[in-house]
């Protein structure tokens, strides 16, 4: 990899003094597990690497009357174990132990869940994040059998690697960034962003600033993930669904679908929470929703079957969330 300067900063006031203005001066180093690999690939090259892992503010899980506080260098592990969150936010709990690796899941970190760049193989074998060739797009005629299926007329075809992104979407999370000038608040909805152009990312981070924490809002929800996957081991789902529900009784007053790994951003299936409210949740309407949610899909040549692997996703999801 390329040579660097590596920064060990003991504050968070500190590490942000350590940022630069432009990608690719300077990049944070949390648990590593997807930095490292984009700089050994060269898809990575800072000047500067900024390590925030003995940043001790940006640490721990905290309740309040507000919300779940998640810092961002939270592990995984920690996450999946964590009483309140397996009580209150299965959705976020499941997601997490959804990452089969216990290497990874002790190493990797929410913030750098959320923060990774695209797994597409175009991506990681250097034709950018948009995979043109002599200004061509490569997806939609090449190897595309794990690329999106919604929002995917270009020019991103990739799908959002983040695990925890649905999850925290459905339940209306949100996202806190901090950079030497102040701090600001992002909803989770809005911090994964799909790229326009070579140089743009695909989350609302700036150069300059940190992910700091997570808030996840105590909305009362019925609430639950389901993965597909090919295998158990280590590999990235085909497709998810995370569902938070509001409940009257029995009866749905509100729903929150999302769909992950079928989209270049967690994907709100808005049609799918339409079908669902003032009805209870069962096997029939469960169906209904999830075909309501896959009702824009317009798989690439060779990514259709992502269409019934995601109806499966969001069934079960309901159904698994009323269970309790």
């Amino acid at each position: 990899m390329q040579a660097f300067e590596y920064a060990n900063p003991a504050s968070l006031q500190e590490a942000l003094g350590q940022l630069g203005n432009k990608w690719g001066e300077a990049d944070v180093l949390a648990g590593g597990t997807d930095q490292l690999s984009l700089m050994k690939e060269y898809l990575a090259t800072p000047k500067r690497l900024v390590n925030i892992k003995n940043i001790k503010e940006l640490g721990g899980i905290q309740n309040s009357k507000t919300g779940l506080r998640i810092g961002a260098t939270v592990t995984l592990e920690e996450l999946a174990e964590n009483a309140e969150v397996r009580k209150a936010f299965p959705a976020l709990a499941e997601a997490a132990r959804g990452v089969s690796s216990p290497q990874i899941r002790n190493m990797g970190t929410v913030g750098g869940d959320l923060c990774q760049r695209p797994r597409c193989w175009y991506f990681r074998q250097g034709f950018g994040v948009l995979a043109t060739k002599d200004g061509q797009a490569l997806v939609p005629n090449g190897e595309n059998r794990y690329h999106a299926i919604l929002d995917n007329e270009g020019p991103a075809y990739f799908v959002s690697a983040s695990s925890l992104g649905p999850a925290l979407v459905a339940l209306g999370a949100k996202v806190r960034l901090a950079s030497a000038s102040g701090h600001r608040e992002v909803a989770a909805a809005k911090f994964f962003v799909k790229p326009a152009n070579e140089n743009a990312r695909e989350i609302a981070l700036l150069p300059n600033e940190i992910l700091t924490e997570i808030i996840v809002p105590h909305e009362g929800t019925k609430n639950a993930t389901y993965e597909v996957r090919q295998k158990e081991a280590l590999d990235w789902p085909l497709a998810t669904a995370s569902v938070a529900l509001k409940m009257k009784g029995s009866t749905v007053v509100s729903a929150r679908i999302v769909l992950g790994h079928v989209a270049p951003t967690p994907w709100a299936a808005t049609q799918a929470d339409q079908a669902l409210a003032g009805k209870a949740i069962t096997a029939e309407s469960a169906e209904e929703a999830a075909k309501a949610a896959l009702a824009d899909a317009k798989p690439l040549s060779q990514n259709g079957y992502k269409v019934q692997l995601a109806r499966v996703a969001v069934k079960r999801a309901l159904l698994e969330a009323v269970k309790a």
